[in-house]
C-alpha cells in the first residue's frame, strides 16, 4: 500500500545505498553519506521509501539505514556545517586513540562540531545527539564561495578535493572512499566545494552552461555517452572509470602515454558553473 509522506530523515551509516526498486537486490541508483538528509516522499511497503536527496536525486531508501525524525533533520541541517575531509574516519568516544569507535564516517559525511576541543581533537555531536572526538586536521567547514569573485580558487578547491579520490576503486552508484563511479565522483568534488550539480553522466543547462573544448579550463566538466571526467589541465582529466577500476587520469593528447583515443572521439559535451 503506497503512501505520500512529508516525512524527513537523516542517514545515520556511513555509507547507505539510495536502490532503484524497493529491494535489498536491486540495482544501485545512488548512495548516501552519513549526516545528509532525505525527503520521504513516499512510504510503501516491508519498510520502503521513495527519497528525494538534498541535491534533488530520488531513489529507494530502507528505513533500517534511516533516522526518521523531521525536527531533527530540520536542525541538523542548520548545524551540520562541516565535513570530513579524511578517507575513513573513526569518531572515538574519547580524545584519544586508546578509546572505543561510536561510528565510522567516510570523507563527505557531514556532521555537527560543538566546539569543545582538546589538543589535537575536537568534539562532535552525532545525530542521536552521542558525543565523540576526531582530529582536527580530519574535518572541513563547507566553504561558500563567490564563482564571479574567487574563480580560480574554486578551481583549484575542487581540483583538490577531485584529487583525493584518486585510486579509490570504482562502484556502481558510489560516491565514498569506498568505491565511487564516473558521476558520483565529479558531483562530490563538486558538492564538497558547496556547489550542485547533476548527478548523472548528463550535461544539464540547468547546472551548468555548456562551453567548446577549445574553452574548456581545470576543472570544467567533459562528457562522453554515459560517462562524465574532470578536465585538470595541458589536456589531462581526471575519472572513475569501470574499465581500469578505479578513478585515474588519462589524455587527450594523442603523444602521451595515457592517451584514451576511445574517449576522446566520443567526446559530446563540455560543462562549467562559470560565467553563467
Amino acid at each position: 500500500m503506497k503512501a505520500q509522506s512529508n516525512k524527513l530523515a537523516i542517514t545515520m551509516k556511513n555509507v547507505i545505498p539510495l536502490k532503484l526498486k524497493p529491494s535489498f537486490d536491486s540495482e544501485v541508483a545512488d548512495e548516501s553519506l552519513y549526516g545528509m538528509t532525505l525527503e520521504l516522499i513516499e512510504e510503501l511497503e516491508d519498510g520502503w521509501f521513495r527519497a528525494r536527496t538534498h541535491y534533488n536525486y530520488e531513489g529507494y531508501v530502507h528505513e533500517s539505514s534511516i533516522f526518521i525524525d523531521k525536527g531533527r533533520a530540520i536542525e541538523w541541517q542548520k548545524i551540520a556545517d562541516c565535513y570530513i575531509t579524511h578517507g575513513i574516519v573513526d569518531v572515538l568516544a574519547e580524545p584519544k586513540y586508546a578509546s572505543y569507535q561510536l561510528e565510522t564516517m567516510t570523507r563527505g559525511a557531514f556532521i555537527h562540531l560543538t566546539g569543545r576541543q582538546e589538543d589535537r581533537w575536537c568534539e562532535v555531536e552525532l545525530i542521536d545527539k552521542r558525543k565523540g572526538w576526531i582530529r582536527k586536521e580530519f574535518y572541513k567547514k563547507m566553504p561558500r564561495f563567490d564563482l564571479r569573485k574567487q574563480e580560480n580558487e574554486v578551481r583549484k578547491s575542487i581540483l583538490d578535493t577531485a584529487f583525493s579520490y584518486l585510486d579509490t576503486q570504482y562502484r556502481w552508484g558510489g560516491k565514498s572512499p569506498l568505491g565511487i563511479d564516473c558521476s558520483g565522483f565529479v558531483s562530490m568534488a563538486y558538492m564538497l566545494n558547496g556547489i550542485i550539480i547533476y548527478r548523472d553522466a548528463n550535461l544539464k543547462e540547468e547546472y551548468m552552461k555548456s562551453i567548446s573544448l577549445e574553452q574548456i579550463k581545470p576543472a570544467d566538466l567533459m562528457f562522453f555517452p554515459g560517462h562524465v571526467a574532470m578536465y585538470i589541465g595541458e589536456g589531462k582529466y581526471i575519472h572513475s572509470t569501470g574499465g581500469a577500476g578505479k578513478v585515474l587520469i588519462n589524455s587527450i593528447n594523442p603523444r602521451d602515454d595515457d592517451y584514451r583515443e576511445d574517449l576522446h572521439k566520443a567526446i559530446n559535451g563540455i560543462g562549467t558553473v562559470f560565467g553563467r
